[in-house]
């Protein structure tokens, strides 16, 4: 092989080892995270004398400078400066000097990366947070509208008894509550700087770890330097935080997706967030939902990955961890995007009340209802009230009733136990008093969601 092709070979190696070492066209995205870290990192080394005060100065005149050309879209991204840290260093040495070489004083880029990204989390997590409550408003309004609306509630996606369709936007409201603190609870946890943790055991020089703590809005230092270049816990917990309310959002698509067909017709989705087939004209698809629905496997996909990676790392740092970033990109971005638009699609959904209060005429949903009041009113055992109830529905079923359809004749002649049933067991069977009658805490009386309701407006207020 010749000398020149040995050349070609190496520079060939040479650029596909940086591009598979490289993180910057990625951690990029962290560039005003490290900047504001660089930043305070600056202001404490001046504090402790291990800097001067001009070169610091200099210092965050320049990081300034390197921010406004990235966020102009002036700066260069190189896989030359292989991740974002070298890359915004190595512009703020070209801008100010040696003084830009003195920034990196009492640090690692292993410190730096933790920090860089725990930021992002923190800031991310409450953005979320905001999302999320947005959402919950907007499930609330649809059920101050709807406390009175007939559905049928449903086991097994079986017709069981009458609730009212506030009360079951309500039981999102609470699934989505739950999210919105499991955001909180995590915000709280991991608010807690690495930087000066440096390489994996600190540092020799004089830092103030809770001067950076504090400039960047953390309680306090980390506690152990070793676990800080380590931890990538703050990050799996935001991807699982992001999974889980994925997976409300996908059981609402798919309460959304079989409620707009043809077959239950519920509701009725704005033309904004569903589509027309490319070949059938009359078919209106919910494609919102549908997507919604499927996202929640690629969110799950980056927790997975992301735990792949950690399991078996020895302490401390490990290029591994490189690995961390892209898939918490990926999943904010899908969160992001997931509940704007669910947040729309509620917002803007059409309640076909007289259809849903029809279905509830079909299936026998207050069945119960004969069976409780037999417990009540005549101290019958409850298996007993279960076996005459049983008769009843069958006798409806041969009059092509509804059991809430038949009149006290019917009622009195379907079995002799019922022969001298008083005729307030007509009340009894009615869906809206059905539904009313369950008026226990937490229950879909009317009343009881709109108790729901309430609380939920206070909540708001206060978070």
């Amino acid at each position: 092989m010749t000398e020149q092709n040995n050349q070609i070979l190496k520079n060939t190696n040479a650029k596909l080892l940086d591009e598979f070492n490289a993180s910057i066209m990625f951690d990029k995205e962290l560039y005003s995270q490290d900047i504001k870290g660089s930043i305070a990192h600056s202001k404490m080394l001046a504090l402790q004398n291990i800097i001067s005060s001009d070169e610091q100065k200099q210092i965050e005149s320049g990081l300034l400078q390197v921010l406004k050309e990235i966020e102009n879209g002036e700066f260069k991204f190189s896989l030359e400066y292989e991740d974002i840290h070298m890359a915004v260093e190595n512009r703020l040495t070209q801008i100010i000097g040696d003084a830009g070489k003195r920034l990196h004083t009492a640090r690692s880029r292993n410190d730096q990366v933790c920090t860089d990204f725990t930021l992002y989390v923190q800031e991310k997590t409450k953005s979320i947070q905001i999302q999320i409550k947005e959402l919950i408003s907007t499930f609330v309004d649809v059920a101050s509208k709807h406390t009175t609306t007939l559905m049928p509630g449903m086991t097994h996606l079986q017709h069981a008894q009458p609730i009212n369709f506030g009360y079951h936007m309500m039981a999102y409201a609470n699934m989505f509550k739950r999210d919105f603190e499991r955001f909180a609870s995590s915000y709280e946890r991991n608010n807690y700087s690495p930087l000066g943790s440096a390489a994996l055991a600190g540092t020799p020089h004089n830092i103030d770890r809770f001067k950076t703590a504090e400039l960047l809005g953390f309680y306090a230092p980390t506690q152990n330097a070793m676990d800080s270049v380590s931890n990538r816990d703050f990050a799996l917990e935001l991807l699982f935080n992001i999974s889980t309310t994925m997976m409300h959002i996908s059981r609402i698509s798919e309460e959304l997706i079989l409620w707009s067909s043809y077959e239950f017709r519920f509701v009725q989705m704005s033309d904004m967030y569903a589509t027309t087939s490319s070949i059938m004209p009359q078919k209106k698809n919910p494609d919102v939902p549908e997507l919604l629905r499927g996202k929640t496997g690629r969110v799950y996909g980056n927790l997975i990955s992301l735990l792949t990676v950690m399991k078996s790392l020895p302490l401390a740092y490990n290029k591994d961890t490189q690995e961390d970033k892209e898939g918490v990109f990926d999943s904010v971005a899908t969160i992001e995007i997931s509940l704007n638009i669910l947040n729309e699609v509620i917002k803007t959904m059409k309640v076909n009340v007289d259809i849903m209060e029809n279905a509830c005429k079909i299936g026998h949903l207050t069945a119960t209802d004969l069976a409780d009041y037999l417990v009540l009113k005549q101290n019958m055992p409850f298996r007993t009230a279960y076996y005459i109830t049983k008769e009843l529905v069958e006798e409806a079923n041969r009059l092509n009733k509804d059991i809430s359809e038949l009149n006290i004749n019917e009622i009195r002649n379907s079995t002799k136990e019922l022969e001298n049933i008083d005729e307030e067991i007509i009340s009894y069977l009615n869906l809206k008093n059905s539904m009313n009658s369950r008026d226990s805490f937490g229950g879909t009386s009317t009343k009881q969601t709109k108790i729901q309701i309430d609380n939920f407006k206070d909540w708001l207020k206060d978070n």
